[in-house]
């Protein structure tokens, strides 16, 4: 008999008559946060923050609808992160951000943080719990809501992760990163991360011991097969619907995991074979439908070689799939038909929860744009801004 997939009941769809969304943008030179209400309509703009200095995050805590955190790099104080409790109005500089802890003597070459790349809340049991993510790759923990920041010495001091994470060269062209920290929404000791590079990893018993989580995955074509070093996750998000499942966008291709959590689960599956062969299955970001666990998008990127990660052919598009990937629709209805060759990063595209969902993307023309209809019909938001390296969207209630 086949185990049956474990499911949690989808929360119903918000009603647009009450709802506020805001969306948060994280720039290569501030943040800007945009308030509209549940029609998506109309828009406020309310920035810049923190002009002028690299923003990689900015994520509202859901827990309490309020608390924001920034990963922002400053000229003058360096690699930090910043809170506020009222939605941006104030901020507050964290009084000890995420920070490598000294070397041992004898031990692994120290450290320093170049950047906070990732911030994710801790569990819902859990209040004032959030994970960071760094450049170089390290894992950071804070139980008093984004204020003082602890490493964990299970990942960060690890003589087999420090090897796995290879040197700064062997990241992204501004640094290696540890991304896509994953709170299981069952489980709040079962975690996951994922290190461009450095291949996905999965914990249950709270971050203190890790297993990696890569049967199935391809590795970058021109190293050893044998080991876990190459393994390059872009992007890997939870199904809320189906907690079980977990999709990824990998330097390879897109895959889908299921089982998750259970004994034996996995491998992963390369689902990004049906995907159109001039387009591929090569990208960064990769978003889940907030109710239905078959449902994802993608926004393909040029491929054939390492470097050109623009849109393939000019052409920008998401793809979307309604069967767990089995098959791919093209959704372009209002992006450029030709000559825009942008980019869209990791964080920087990601889906609301009203009854009829919205996709939102920015890409590194500063260019900030709505999907709606779930990327049926386009339409551009915001132009002129700095690079876009992040998107989040929340509802304020």
């Amino acid at each position: 008999m086949t185990a049956q997939p474990r499911t949690r009941p989808a929360r119903p769809a918000r009603s647009a008559a009450t709802t506020r969304l805001v969306l948060l943008v994280a720039t290569r030179k501030g943040a800007w946060l945009l308030h509209g209400d549940g029609r998506r309509k109309a828009w406020t703009v309310d920035g810049p923050h923190f002009l002028g200095h690299v923003v990689s995050h900015l994520v509202l805590d859901p827990r309490d609808g309020r608390t924001l955190l920034a990963a922002v790099k400053t000229g003058h104080l360096g690699p930090t992160v910043f809170r506020s409790t009222n939605l941006g109005r104030t901020w507050k500089e964290a009084k000890q951000p995420p920070a490598f802890a000294k070397p041992a003597e004898g031990g692994l070459p120290g450290r320093a943080v170049d950047h906070t790349f990732w911030l994710t809340p801790g569990h819902a049991r859990q209040p004032g719990r959030w994970y960071a993510g760094t450049s170089p790759q390290g894992l950071f923990r804070s139980d008093d809501g984004g204020d003082t920041w602890a490493p964990l010495a299970s990942v960060n001091d690890d003589a087999r992760f420090r090897e796995w994470m290879g040197t700064v060269q062997d990241g992204t062209p501004d640094g290696p990163k540890l991304h896509s920290i994953v709170v299981d929404a069952r489980d709040p000791e079962h975690l996951l991360f994922a290190m461009s590079g450095g291949g996905v990893h999965e914990s249950r018993d709270g971050g203190q011991s890790w297993s990696t989580l890569i049967q199935g995955l391809q590795v970058v074509e021109g190293f050893d097969p044998g080991t876990v070093t190459f393994h390059d996750p872009h992007c890997v998000r939870q199904c809320p619907s189906r907690p079980d499942r977990l999709y990824q966008q990998n330097h390879c291709g897109i895959y889908r995991l299921d089982g998750w959590g259970d004994a034996g689960a996995g491998p992963w599956q390369r689902i990004g074979l049906r995907m159109p062969k001039r387009t591929g299955d090569i990208g960064f970001p990769i978003v889940v439908h907030p109710r239905d666990a078959d449902t994802a998008w993608v926004f393909p990127m040029d491929g054939q070689t390492v470097w050109p990660r623009t849109s393939p052919g000019g052409r920008p598009a998401a793809y979307v799939t309604r069967n767990a990937g089995r098959s791919w629709q093209r959704l372009d209805q209002g992006l450029p038909e030709g000559q825009a060759w942008w980019t869209v990063k990791r964080q920087a595209m990601t889906v609301d929860a009203q009854a009829k969902p919205a996709l939102y993307l920015g890409n590194t023309g500063g260019e900030l744009w709505i999907g709606d209809d779930e990327g049926a019909r386009w339409r551009c938001l915001a132009r002129h801004l700095p690079e876009i390296y992040a998107v989040e969207v929340a509802a304020l209630g």
